[in-house]
């Protein structure tokens, strides 16, 4: 199962930016615990991180028949304000769970809406670091309920294809 992460605006400053929040560590010390993780349970991760909306945009449109079984995002900052990124969400035909690292709830007002978060599979959020193998275990069974409904569905074309012949 392939999973792309869609890492959002100035999660390149992760373990510089605002600790307190964010905690210490770093975007690529993050990924590393995700790749071990994955490796673990046989996902195997694209990591993708971008300041720029079109270019999350962009990178989400790659999915439409494309090679990924899902994605996990953390939008950052525009979660909050880009409809753009949540029609890409809805666009790109493969579940979609967010990670937010902070509490958005528990954050200014203005945080407490996420576009995006609307149109994903699920929202997980406060969690830290952590959140993110909590997005892939989510993320995971959500993609292998859809493949063993995609194969019962196959299955029961099959039988009555064989019924009528």
């Amino acid at each position: 199962m392939k999973i792309l992460v869609v890492q959002g605006p100035n999660l390149n400053l992760l373990g510089h930016r605002d600790p307190r929040i964010y905690g210490p560590l770093t975007l690529e010390q993050i990924h590393e615990n995700m790749r071990t993780f994955a490796k673990q349970n046989n996902f195997e991760l694209d990591f993708f991180q971008s300041n720029f909306e079109g270019e999350i945009i962009d990178k989400l449109q790659e999915c439409v028949g494309g090679e990924y079984s899902g994605v996990l995002i953390n939008p950052a900052a525009y979660a909050h304000t880009s409809i753009g990124i949540a029609d890409a969400i809805m666009s790109c035909g493969v579940p979609v769970v967010e990670v937010h690292i902070s509490n958005i709830f528990a954050r200014e007002d203005y945080r407490k809406v996420s576009y995006s978060g609307g149109v994903c599979a699920g929202v997980i959020t406060g969690f830290g670091a952590y959140g993110y193998h909590i997005g892939l275990i989510a993320l995971g069974q959500i993609i292998s309920e859809l493949e063993a409904f995609k194969a019962s569905q196959e299955a029961q074309a099959k039988n009555a294809q064989n019924q009528n012949n």
